[in-house]
C-alpha cells in the first residue's frame, strides 16, 4: 500500500452483500483431465458416476478477456471482488460443507456473495481479508456450501527479514510429494487460473519477489483431502482449511495425517521444513 493507493476499508465493505451467479457443466472431458491431473485412483468417472471431490474449483470461472487481465494475471481489480489495493492476493483457506455429489454430466450452479471485508496488521503490514460464501447447486439441488477466505497484502520491502518458522511435526501417516512446475501449469489450466505465480518463474521471482513458482493453495487443499479420503476409505462431509506458508515448486514436501477424536488432522509441510498448510477433515 502506497500513499498513491490508500485503503479505504470503509469503501471496501461497501462490497458486503454483493453477489454472483455462475453456471457450468461438469463435462467428461474435464473429469478425466482433472483424475489424471492429480493422479487419482481408479479410473476417471464416465457420464452419471461420481466426480472427485473439490472439482468444482474448476466450475464456473469467469472469463476475462485477456486484455483486461491485470498485470499479475488475475481479473483486474473490481466488480465481484472489491478493488483492494494491495499488490498481492492468495487464497488464504476456506471451509466446505457437503450434502451431496457432483456427477459427471451434472449441470451446476454456484451462487457467491461477499460476506465480509476485514483489515488487519501483520508482520509485514497491511493485511485485507475478503470472505465469500458459495452456494452449489447440481441440477438443482445443493450439494456444497463453502466459505473460501483471501488475503490481500502488499510486497515485501527488499532485504525484509522474517524468522524463519519451527520445522512441522511428523504425522502418523506421512506420504512424501513434489509438485513440479509441469502440475501447476496443468492445475492452472483445469482452474482457469491466470496467476502468473503459478506459473512465469520470472514474474515470481522478479516481480512478487517468490524464489520459485508458488503451488496453488486449492492444489494443496485438495491433495489432502484425497490423503484423507484414502486414509478412511471415504470422503470427508466437512473440511476445512488454512494456509501457513508458502511452498514452491521445487520443494520436497509431505502430506501428513493424524488421528483427531473422530476426524483427521492433516497438514502438508516442506522436508525438515515449516508447516504450509493446516486442514481438518470430518465424516460426520
Amino acid at each position: 500500500m502506497s500513499a498513491e493507493t490508500p485503503l479505504d476499508i470503509d469503501h471496501l465493505r461497501g462490497w458486503i452483500g454483493r453477489e454472483e451467479v455462475a453456471t457450468d457443466v461438469l463435462g467428461e472431458d474435464l473429469a478425466r483431465k482433472y483424475h489424471a491431473t492429480l493422479q487419482l485412483p481408479g479410473e476417471a468417472p464416465k457420464p452419471g458416476e461420481v466426480a472427485p471431490r473439490l472439482i468444482h474449483f474448476c466450475l464456473g470461472q469467469p472469463a476475462v478477456p485477456t486484455g483486461q487481465l491485470g498485470p499479475d494475471g488475475h481479473p483486474a481489480r473490481g466488480g465481484f471482488l472489491p478493488p483492494v489495493p494491495l499488490p498481492r492476493r492468495m487464497w488464504a483457506g476456506g471451509a466446505l460443507s457437503f450434502s451431496g455429489d457432483l456427477r459427471v454430466g451434472d449441470r451446476v450452479r454456484r451462487v457467491s456473495r461477499i460476506a465480509d471485508v476485514v483489515l488487519k496488521q501483520g508482520r509485514t503490514g497491511a493485511l485485507c481479508f475478503v470472505t465469500v460464501l458459495h452456494r452449489i447447486e447440481a441440477e438443482g439441488e445443493p450439494v456444497l456450501e463453502e466459505r473460501q477466505d483471501l488475503v490481500y497484502r502488499g510486497a515485501d520491502a527488499p532485504g525484509a527479514g522474517v524468522k524463519p518458522p519451527p520445522a512441522a511435526e511428523q504425522g502418523v501417516h506421512r506420504r512424501g510429494m513434489q509438485a513440479g512446475p509441469t502440475l501447476l501449469f496443468r492445475y492452472s489450466a483445469l482452474t482457469f487460473n491466470g496467476h502468473r505465480i503459478h506459473y512465469d518463474r520470472r514474474y515470481a521471482q522478479e516481480v512478487e519477489g517468490y524464489p520459485g513458482l508458488v503451488v496453488h493453495g486449492p492444489l494443496q487443499a485438495a491433495l489432502l483431502y484425497g490423503f484423507a479420503t484414502e486414509l478412511r476409505g471415504a470422503p470427508p462431509q466437512r473440511y476445512s482449511f488454512r494456509g501457513q506458508a508458502p511452498l514452491f515448486d521445487d520443494d520436497a514436501f509431505a502430506l501428513h495425517a493424524r488421528e483427531e477424536g473422530e476426524g483427521l488432522r492433516l497438514w502438508s509441510a516442506k522436508q525438515n521444513g515449516p508447516l504450509c498448510m493446516s486442514a481438518e477433515a470430518h465424516w460426520a
